[in-house]
């Protein structure tokens, strides 16, 4: 009897630590969903790269972009609510019939592909094209089979690296686009591309109910930063959306190429 009184109390630190370090790490994840869907309800883009950098503080990579797509499905879903009047949905429908082919490509890579890294380099080259591109240069205007093969796109990067903002950014980058067209049409794009990863992932054997606790607190706290950041976003002239959404991109840009050097290794 006295043997399992001891035992229990030499247990009671270790116990009261555990505590304080889980209370403590879902508290961070909290804050960080909402500061990262503030970003995005101000600019359309940054918070789900964000997001996904500071995920992998609390998760393994395995884990990350499962989780992360849920999270990203409900602060998108929740900006095309309060901005659905913004929606241009001309680009929305091809969009979204070429996605779930993008996805099945996806599946058939994610098995195959080592290290995506110079999906990275791609996507960063582009990015610097269309911020530093020459204004004599036409603007990039999308036909309808056009945001097709972008859906198809987003539909393979989505699984393989997570984020597709900084994909589908750059085709926003357009001077006759307000500001909330673009973070209404932007998010409503993606709802589809993250939408659709969860049926993948279920598929590829990902538990989804042993993180439930850590979702919700996500989904709780994308919730609360997007209704800030929507509010903040009707605040801001076009002029200053325009420098926030280039300056984002190119960080964005920076971030894909180090990501592209850190999967080449040291030369």
């Amino acid at each position: 009897s006295n043997y399992r009184g001891n035992t229990y109390i030499e247990c009671l630190p270790l116990f009261s630590t555990l505590l304080y370090e889980t209370c403590m790490s879902l508290l961070l994840l909290f804050i960080s969903a909402i500061i990262s869907s503030t970003i995005s309800g101000v600019i359309g883009m940054g918070g789900g790269v964000l997001l996904l950098s500071l995920m992998t503080f609390f998760f393994p990579y395995q884990v990350i972009i499962p989780l992360h797509g849920v999270a990203q499905l409900a602060s998108n879903g929740m900006r095309s609510f309060y901005l659905k009047e913004h929606i241009i949905w001309s680009c929305f429908k091809p969009f979204i019939m070429g996605v779930p082919l993008g996805v099945a490509i996806s599946y058939g890579l994610l098995s195959k592909v080592k290290s995506p890294h110079y999906f990275y380099l791609i996507l960063a080259i582009f990015i610097i094209y269309v911020i530093f591109k020459p204004k004599k240069l036409p603007e990039i205007k999308l036909k309808s089979k056009g945001w097709f093969f972008l859906g198809i796109a987003s539909g393979i990067q989505g699984p393989l690296l997570g984020a597709t903002g900084p994909l589908i950014a750059p085709f926003f980058r357009r001077s006759d686009i307000s500001k909330e067209k673009i973070v209404a049409t932007k998010s409503a794009l993606q709802i589809v591309t993250h939408l659709i990863k969860i049926p993948l992932f279920l598929s590829l054997s990902f538990n989804y109910a042993q993180y439930s606790l850590s979702l919700l607190i996500l989904i709780f706290g994308v919730f609360l930063g997007t209704s800030l950041g929507v509010r903040y976003l009707k605040m801001i002239s076009e002029q200053l959306f325009v420098l926030l959404f280039k300056g984002v991109l190119l960080i964005a840009a920076f971030r894909l190429f180090y990501k592209f050097l850190q999967g080449v290794g040291p030369f």
